[in-house]
């Protein structure tokens, strides 16, 4: 099991020091970053925090996953790994 966990299905208006607080319970918090829209700067309602180790990031599932966060149950587990993207790109077309 990996160290760092997705946390999905976020209210908007969590933050990262709260959800830093609520992992917190379960062991030591290496970072906690939540995703958020380039250009608004709004919550995606997701995020991801890396707990110290994997007994703690198993922790934090078995305690936080279902849990209510502002009336939406959190949803938190194993991070998969980022896929690589192609590039992307393209177009075509004449320009003139």
């Amino acid at each position: 099991m990996g160290k760092r966990l997705y946390v999905g299905n976020l209210p908007y208006s969590a933050t990262e020091s709260d959800l830093s607080a609520k992992f917190g319970a379960s062991g030591t918090v290496e970072s906690c970053k939540l995703i958020t829209d380039r250009d608004t700067g709004q919550s995606k309602g997701f995020g991801f925090v890396e707990m110290s180790t994997d007994s703690e990031a198993h922790a934090a599932i078995d305690s936080l996953n279902g849990t209510d966060y502002d009336g939406r149950p959190m949803k938190v587990n194993e991070a998969k790994p980022q896929e690589k993207r192609s590039g992307g790109g393209g177009g075509g077309g004449n320009r003139w």
